[in-house]
């Protein structure tokens, strides 16, 4: 298992390019924050669906991370979103992730996405992610 703070020190080292708080952590589960700029934004005025694939892919990583401990190996073997309503323009996203299966080769995990302070989920997502064989 990995602390919020390993964690946190993990992407702050190895992937400087992650721009998303970790809220929490741990139980087979995992809360992020990504913070919506006008960078994020596709004509519309909503978050683009590429940035909605990468919060999802960095809460199910942020997840078994949390689980696994440091696996930075660890590669998504697949992700479906479901896209089921306009991110506001001006709310952060929320991720929250669920780990469904902790095998020893595979990770399966679900995660719903929120437009800060809203009750409905903007996305749903299901992903897998390849465990490298541990010593």
């Amino acid at each position: 298992m990995a602390s919020k703070s390993e964690l946190e020190q993990f992407f702050a080292n190895d992937f400087p390019q992650a721009d998303f708080v970790i809220e929490d952590v741990g139980n087979r589960a995992a809360k992020i924050r990504k913070r919506i700029t006008q960078n994020h934004l596709r004509p519309g005025g909503t978050v683009s669906g590429p940035v909605l694939m990468e919060v999802t892919d960095a809460a199910l990583y942020v997840a078994i991370l949390g689980e696994l401990g440091l696996v930075a190996m660890a590669v998504t073997t697949s992700l479906n979103v479901n896209f089921l309503r306009k991110p506001a323009a001006d709310k952060d996203i929320i991720a929250d992730c669920s780990l469904m299966k902790v095998g020893k080769s595979l990770v399966v995990g679900e995660v719903s996405l929120y437009s800060e302070g809203q009750p409905e989920p903007v996305a749903h997502a299901v992903g897998s992610y390849a465990i490298p064989p541990r010593k």
